[in-house]
């Protein structure tokens, strides 16, 4: 997940059992999603603002929803493979950070650190890369805390947390 800036407004800002979402974007794509403090949704600014709030809240009541949102391009070339990778997780599954950096002919704390730079959680779901002992592992660049607990709730939402 990127740092989160105070400059760039949300346009839009998702309520979420817990948390909330706060969206970025301008007329063509999404340029971000961020996890935040539980918070009152905010009324959509934009028609894309709209849509993505729309689709959010279809993953919300049904984690099986497939998003179709126009992303903006972002991160490294590897970054971009490991998000391309973690987005063909389907639904109800997880991935270890080792099986994942196995498909790439690479590290797992590469892939973690990719997970981590994320910009757009729950549409590219990092959240269903988890650590290779049955544990969560981290979350948004985070070990612990209110990002772990948003964790696990999407991991419980999509009947995929480890044990």
């Amino acid at each position: 997940m990127p740092e989160r800036s105070a400059a760039a407004p949300f346009q839009t800002i998702v309520a979420a059992p817990g948390f909330a979402l706060g969206v970025r974007c301008d007329a063509d794509e999404v340029t971000g999603i961020e996890f935040l403090e539980p918070q009152p949704a905010l009324v959509p600014q934009t028609a894309l603002a709209a849509e993505t709030a729309r689709q959010l809240e279809a993953w919300l009541a049904d984690p099986a929803f497939v998003f179709g949102l126009p992303l903006r391009p972002a991160g490294t070339a590897f970054q971009r493979r490991v998000w391309a990778e973690i987005a063909a997780i389907p639904c109800g599954r997880t991935l270890t950070y080792g099986e994942v950096a196995r498909h790439l002919h690479n590290a797992p704390r590469a892939v973690g650190q990719a997970c981590g730079a994320n910009p757009y959680p729950v549409v590219v779901p990092c959240h269903r890369v988890v650590a290779s002992a049955g544990g969560l592992g981290g979350f948004a660049r985070e070990r612990g805390g209110f990002l772990l607990d948003v964790k696990r709730w999407l991991l419980g939402h999509e009947g995929s947390l480890p044990r």
